[in-house]
């Protein structure tokens, strides 16, 4: 089947120009795909602040902790990605993503009623299925949505959604954990997206149904999976920008589920007697978890979604000018988040390690509006779904399925010798050295991006 795309009216890119939305809908649209992504993330990362009272209460390992945050939410997670794209290419993309959101909601939910590993595991390969059917069709309608000229800018905004979600599960789930346990932190996180999920079915629109014979001509215009995974592989500079964000990921994954469990093995008694005295002051009686929950939430959340935006911005400056900025913009915090993040799981010091890691949230979360964007310039509009979960679906392999685990297996073996603390320590100083490797393939991707890109 052809590559291009329908014989609607289009871009240059591939794209189906969306027919005439007033611009009060379009912040509407954007604005509420963005809440879903802060849900999606929310409802993901929440565990990551409650793996501490989870493991005691369950009585668990470090491989079991690393393997829920991970390959249990990642395994269906990964797989499913592929397939719900390639339905996005041609069915309704907003109902897909109300659906998804609808399910992970509910296993989000039932991961507080769990009463053993097993079960917790499973209900966390439940809401990984639902999350599956919410970024490849949602990236796919915010390019159809946008405006060609601001769709880096667009992916950004989209893009604010990890941070700001990991912001809101690690500072409400500890804080919910202080006062009313674990259980009732997921019980929580979950209930708001039932709400979101019928506002995304009822008044997002799908920008196909309003082209004229483009719901006709859809299916036949779209290639198949295997014309689609070619043409992407014969761009070489897809190639480079894939395995970075692949590394990207495995990276940034790796380390966020034990960022918690760190501080409260190496800095217990630093954190509680600050929690006691902040507690004290504001009249709360504020807990170690809740403390670094706000902490850790506000760092990476905070700063993560300044440096999303920050991204987004340079990139549509800076990419028209020169093509290869899409790339070089990731490439350079790649390597420079490396010494601080080090440096902030070696100091003594709580405090200046954790303003350290809210300046490396900011540093690391640059690249997600100009990698995506880059990568989107490469294939047509009927690709960009699939070539989103193409994306997901390689970085969530290894990122999602094998990082955690991974780490969490180095830290028990380090840690047989060296302590709990020490070997999760040097388990996550190691994780961050392939920055390096990632910050080079950025880079090399710019050499053939203008030869590679479609008008975008």
């Amino acid at each position: 089947m052809s590559a291009t795309a329908t014989d609607a009216p289009t871009d240059g890119a591939g794209s189906a120009v969306p027919p005439e939305m007033s611009a009060a809908y379009r912040r509407y649209a954007m604005f509420l795909l963005l809440l879903i992504c802060i849900i999606n993330y929310l409802d993901r990362q929440v565990v990551y602040i409650l793996g501490e009272p989870i493991k005691e209460e369950l009585g668990l390992a470090d491989w079991q902790l690393g393997l829920l945050s991970g390959l249990a939410f990642g395994l269906l997670y990964t797989f499913l990605g592929l397939p719900i794209a390639r339905l996005a290419e041609r069915a309704n993309r907003p109902l897909i993503i109300a659906s998804a959101t609808g399910v992970w909601s509910v296993f989000t939910v039932l991961c507080g009623y769990v009463t053993n590993f097993t079960q917790l595991a499973l209900a966390r390969v439940g809401v990984g299925v639902g999350e599956a059917g919410c970024t490849p069709p949602a990236h796919s309608l915010i390019v159809d949505y946008a405006e060609p000229e601001k769709r880096s800018s667009a992916l950004a905004f989209y893009g604010l959604g990890p941070p700001l979600g990991g912001l809101l599960g690690m500072a409400f789930g500890g804080l919910i954990a202080d006062a009313y346990g674990w259980r009732t932190a997921f019980l929580l996180a979950g209930a708001p997206g039932l709400a979101f999920a019928v506002l995304a079915a009822l008044t997002l629109v799908e920008p196909r149904n309003r082209i004229k014979q483009a719901a006709e001509r859809i299916r036949e215009a779209t290639p198949s999976l295997i014309a689609t995974l070619k043409y992407l592989w014969s761009k070489e500079s897809y190639r480079f920008m894939a395995v970075a964000q692949i590394l990207k990921v495995f990276i940034q994954l790796g380390y966020a589920p034990f960022l918690a469990s760190f501080y409260l093995r190496n800095h217990a008694s630093e954190l509680q007697a600050t929690a006691t005295s902040l507690g004290g002051a504001l009249g709360y009686d504020l807990g170690a978890i809740g403390l670094l929950g706000i902490v850790l939430g506000v760092s990476n959340g905070l700063g993560g979604a300044i440096g999303v935006w920050f991204g987004g911005m340079m990139a549509d400056r800076y990419g028209k000018r020169d093509v290869r900025n899409y790339v070089r913009i990731p490439a350079i915090p790649a390597i420079a988040g490396i010494p601080v993040f080090v440096t902030a799981m070696l100091v003594d010091s709580v405090t200046v390690s954790l303003l350290l890691i809210f300046l490396h949230g900011f540093i690391v979360s640059i690249w997600y509006g100009p990698a995506f964007a880059a990568a989107y310039s490469v294939s047509p509009g009927n690709m960009r779904a699939t070539n989103s979960a193409l994306l997901l679906f390689l970085s969530n392999l290894f990122g999602l399925g094998l990082a955690p685990l991974g780490v969490g297996i180095v830290s028990d073996m380090l840690g047989a010798d060296m302590g709990a603390g020490e070997g999760l320590r040097w388990a996550l100083v190691i994780l961050a050295m392939v920055g390096f490797i990632t910050a080079w393939l950025f880079w090399r991707s710019g050499r053939t991006l203008q030869q590679d890109m479609v008008a975008f």
